[in-house]
């Protein structure tokens, strides 16, 4: 009995207790009611009586030992986890962390504010799908079937209702012209709205073009509207939107919705109209194209073309932030690039 004792003894003195783990492990090996102090206990009855009360004694003192141990590898898994779990001092003197808040995209900023000139002057907002049909993209609009915007170069088809090209009746949008086609169906003159949205063209990807971008379209529609009435509106526009001074001019072009029909210019907002590879070092740079509606198209939304007349514009939001914003590249706005967005902070 007395050489199991002295065993256990060294067998404690050897156990190394580095976890909690380690800690149960010698709690139920020597300290617990199943442990092996507990069965050297209940062999002491088979003890010769002259010899028990000296091996009670033993196992009194390995008994105490045990538990010693076992409250000294306690309280040192215990400073070990204070330790690590306990947070750094605070210095109460250091500076504060700024608060890192976004900032609005430099395109929809410059959407924003585009909504707030025209509505400034009486145009509302009006919005669409973008999932579009041939008619409301095309048809409506002039647009024949052989024109070369109906190509697959051009648009996106969704579905295709017939085996021939002109069959392709589903499609993404190319323009937000959909929205006014829309508009003018529902609603009975004056019409005087602005569309923002975004629009779809199979382009190949550059730094002049994108698959996707967006445009603001607006339409007025009213008895005895002129071509003075669009002129007056692009040049309130362009004096809001950039820097005084800018120079704008109207130059004759030709689109399938609108007669007689315009693009619109402004002096490069880059080179101050020196010349540059923005303008082509022309010192001119196209924002927008715009016209008087063709009479078909107000027919062909129900409103008589001989009582009501209007006239309609469109323009990239991208190519106003390029100007507005010096941005080359066009790729910048759908990159997502922290460096590129934190440029406009502020603003």
């Amino acid at each position: 009995m007395l050489e199991n004792v002295k065993a256990i003894q060294e067998e404690i003195e050897r156990f190394d207790v580095a976890s909690k783990e380690d800690l149960e492990q010698f709690r139920m090996r020597f300290i617990s009611r199943k442990g092996v102090i507990t069965e050297l206990f209940e062999g002491l009855k088979t003890v010769p009586a002259e010899n028990r009360r000296a091996v009670g004694q033993e196992l009194n003192g390995l008994k105490n030992f045990a538990q010693e141990r076992f409250d000294g590898f306690s309280q040192q898994i215990e400073k070990q986890q204070s330790a690590a779990n306990s947070a750094p001092p605070v210095d109460l003197t250091l500076p504060t962390i700024p608060n890192l808040t976004g900032t609005r995209h430099p395109l929809s900023l410059v959407r924003q504010r585009i909504i707030q000139i025209f509505e400034r002057i009486g145009f509302n907002v009006a919005d669409g799908p973008e999932i579009e049909s041939d008619w409301y993209n095309f048809g409506a609009l002039n647009f024949p079937d052989n024109h070369p915007a109906r190509d697959m170069q051009d648009t996106f088809f969704v579905e295709k209702v017939g085996e021939e090209a002109s069959g392709a009746d589903i499609l993404l949008r190319t323009h937000t012209s959909n929205v006014q086609i829309r508009l003018m169906e529902r609603q009975k003159p004056p019409i005087r709205s602005i569309m923002p949205g975004r629009v779809y063209r199979n382009e190949t990807i550059s730094a002049r073009a994108h698959c996707l971008f967006h445009q603001v379209e607006g339409i007025y529609i009213d008895r005895n509207v002129g071509f003075k009435d669009l002129k007056d509106t692009l040049y309130h526009f362009v004096k809001e939107m950039f820097e005084p001074g800018t120079q704008i001019r109207f130059r004759p072009s030709y689109f399938p919705f609108t007669e007689p029909s315009a693009e619109i210019d402004i002096s490069c907002q880059i080179c101050g109209g020196k010349g540059c590879n923005i303008c082509k070092h022309s010192g001119w740079v196209e924002i927008a194209g715009s016209g008087m509606v063709d009479p078909q198209v107000i027919a062909n939304c129900g409103i008589d073309p001989e009582e009501y007349t209007g006239f309609a514009f469109g323009m990239g939001i991208e190519r106003i932030t390029q100007l507005k914003y010096v941005v080359n590249d066009l790729r910048l706005y759908t990159e997502n690039d922290v460096r590129f967005l934190r440029q406009f902070e502020g603003l």
